[in-house]
């Protein structure tokens, strides 16, 4: 008999288990996506009229198929009579899995995980894998730094980042970057644009969108090697040549209780603790003895993570609103980021933005109950930054620190003196990640 299927994700890992393992297979039918995680997704408002289109989901599914909000789960699984349901969303905590595991079963159907056998594409190009442990551990900066010294050697680079398609799934299906330009004429999100400005600023090609072995396809026409510059914790897409996976210090034990992120460690060739130099030596060694514990094959590496601002003199004893990384103080569970760290070292005092937000901002304030000081950059709708622009400028500061990747100077109408915060990896041991990557290769 053929299994009736929910899919539970956030727009990501969702339609890549759909695309590499559901979408041929006569034995299951899919009969509905859930979404979670990302607030402007999951509302109640209008998501159970997103489809999952039928140009994406194949012949056997000639009216695509619905995406409801995950809260409907347990009515779903009655309705649409749901013999199993498969998680397919990251950066969550094994607990959380478990109860949405019990909903599940609770409910009458099964509760699956897809593994990487069942999802991974396999690469004709050699491929690097940089992920990590949970959200905001550092991937960026070492992918980064990983592009600049494979360009140095004389490798054509290219980055295929973990989707985010949160628009258009239609016109998202294949996405190519090369210019600032083209994060406009794509509809990006702010949370897309902190992960694909960096990589533009430094003359790297970046892939995105829906259907990845479209994605890896076209990449490879360009590239000698891939760097697959992992989102969300979650694990690849692709099978890699080297898997790389950064923990962090700051999180010590997260390592070992979240979802996938665990799984990542587990099976890294290297691993990387970052942000040594802004965290406690005990964190630094707690982190690294419980990666050798579950990883003994693995290499492990340590690195800093070097904090810069642009006109740091204009900081200091200044009342400054931090704007942090929108995905690292949100469902990443840090009540701080890298301008945080900024303005506490300059001597800055850092305004509360909580009482001037509104409608979604505030209602991100409600949901991770954590945050304080720190005004998260979300915004995955033309509404949403329209909301986080209206407390940037509502909010009585001196100027505004900006912590995530993103210049919102580009996009949005910010009436205060704006003052980036950068960071970078750098190497304790010169050369130590270099060998240790060219050695794979």
């Amino acid at each position: 008999m053929v299994k009736r299927v929910i899919i539970m994700g956030a727009a990501g890992r969702d339609f890549h288990n759909f695309n590499t393992f559901y979408k041929g297979n006569p034995d299951y039918e899919i009969v509905a996506f859930t979404a979670a995680q990302i607030s402007e997704i999951d509302a109640e408002s209008g998501v159970e009229h997103r489809v999952y289109p039928p140009e994406l989901a194949g012949e056997r599914y000639p009216e695509g198929i619905r995406i409801y909000p995950e809260s409907m789960l347990e009515s779903l699984i009655e309705e649409l009579s749901v013999d199993e349901v498969v998680f397919a969303y990251s950066d969550v905590s094994h607990g959380y899995v478990m109860d949405e595991a019990s909903r599940v079963l609770a409910a009458g159907a099964s509760f699956t995980l897809l593994g990487p056998k069942a999802t991974m594409i396999k690469p004709t190009k050699p491929l690097i894998s940089v992920c990590a442990s949970r959200t905001g551990s550092g991937k960026s900066p070492t992918s980064r730094w990983l592009i600049s010294r494979l360009k140095e050697k004389g490798y054509r680079v290219v980055v295929i980042r973990h989707p985010m398609p949160y628009g258009n799934l239609r016109k998202q299906k294949v996405q190519r970057f090369e210019v600032m330009e083209d994060l406009d004429k794509h509809d990006c999100t702010i949370e897309e644009r902190e992960d694909y400005e960096p990589h533009l600023e430094r003359g790297a090609i970046v892939f995105a969108g829906v259907d990845y072995g479209l994605i890896l396809k076209e990449a490879e026409k360009e590239a000698d090697i891939v760097l697959w510059d992992g989102g969300n914790n979650d694990f690849p897409f692709y099978e890699p040549t080297i898997h790389i996976v950064l923990v962090d210090p700051h999180r010590a034990g997260h390592e070992l209780s979240y979802y996938p992120g665990e799984t990542n460690v587990r099976m890294a060739d290297i691993v990387i603790v970052s942000k040594v130099n802004t965290a406690r030596p005990e964190d630094v060694e707690r982190t690294m003895e419980n990666a050798r514990k579950i990883n003994p094959k693995a290499r492990i590496l340590k690195v800093d993570i070097v904090i810069t601002a642009e006109r740091e003199e204009e900081v200091k004893g200044k009342r400054v609103l931090v704007l942090e990384d929108g995905p690292t103080v949100t469902h990443g569970g840090m009540s701080y980021g890298a301008a945080t760290i900024k303005a506490r070292e300059l001597g800055a005092t850092i305004v509360d933005p909580r009482p001037y937000a509104k409608g979604s901002i505030k209602a991100i304030y409600d949901l991770y109950p954590h945050l304080e000081k720190v005004l998260p950059a979300v915004g995955y709708s033309e509404a949403q930054m329209e909301e986080l622009n209206a407390v940037i400028n509502d909010t009585p500061c001196d100027l505004v620190l900006l912590g995530t990747p993103t210049d919102i100077r580009r996009y949005l109408k910010v009436e205060k003196p704006v003052v980036r915060v950068r960071y970078e990896l750098e190497e304790i041991v010169p050369g130590e990640i270099e060998k240790a990557i060219l050695g794979f290769l």
